[in-house]
């Protein structure tokens, strides 16, 4: 046996020569993957710079030093990579998602917090979106909620100043104004954090509505998240 079961370090040999070479690459395994923190699980270009720990999980279709590793975990390591195949069961924090993961046995399941035997889990998501208020009474964001998804509710920031005529505003769904929230703030910092008594189930994408109260929207932004369930199907 010269490498561990689960995350395949390599073990020192009897007798073996230059045996801190072997302890070093085992250390650098374990440095890159304890509390694993994947930078990316899309990214299919090894980036020029490589930093040492960093680590990617190489998709399909990844190129240059990355070719033939699909699926495996790149750990950057003295200007190259190591790799190591994942686990079913393994959790790790994709950083440019901002989200935990739960691998499957062949991908990387995003806000997964419960996985059946065969691939059925529940899921807790996210989606961010930075929404540039357009000018006039109504200003509509594109669909920022999915699907077959069970919104818990919406939380929001006004990261530049809302304008216009208006003494608030208030946050919604078309048919549903200020569902979400209402008197909202229009100063930078203001905040809206609208969680629904029920959590509603939309079964078509969907977008948020802003809706001027006392006048009209000249511009602004703000950074809206909807905060969700999703149900993942079994396998075949």
């Amino acid at each position: 046996m010269s490498n561990t079961a689960r995350l395949g370090l390599p073990l020192v040999q009897a007798a073996q020569a230059q045996k801190h070479v072997t302890v070093n690459e085992a250390l650098v395994r374990l440095d890159g993957l304890v509390n694993l923190v994947l930078q990316s699980e899309s990214q299919t270009i090894p980036p020029t710079l490589v930093v040492d720990g960093a680590c990617f999980a190489v998709p399909l279709g990844a190129v240059n030093a990355w070719g033939g590793y699909d699926g495996a975990i790149a750990i950057g390591t003295n200007g190259g990579w190591d790799f190591v195949q994942p686990m079913r069961g393994w959790r790790a924090f994709i950083v440019d998602r901002g989200a935990n993961a739960v691998f499957d046995g062949s991908d990387w399941r995003e806000g997964t917090v419960t996985l059946s035997a065969n691939n059925a889990g529940l899921a807790l998501r996210t989606v961010e979106t930075d929404h540039a208020v357009a000018v006039g009474p109504v200003s509509l964001t594109g669909y920022v909620i999915p699907s077959n998804a069970m919104v818990v509710g919406v939380t929001g920031r006004v990261i530049s100043p809302i304008t216009g005529t208006l003494t608030g505003w208030s946050l919604g769904n078309p048919g549903a104004v200020g569902r979400f929230g209402s008197g909202l703030g229009l100063s930078g910092g203001s905040w809206v954090r609208g969680l629904l008594s029920a959590p509603m189930t939309y079964y078509a994408p969907e977008v948020l509505q802003l809706d001027a109260t006392g006048g009209d929207f000249a511009g602004g932004t703000v950074r809206l998240a909807v905060h969700f369930l999703e149900l993942g199907l079994p396998d075949l």
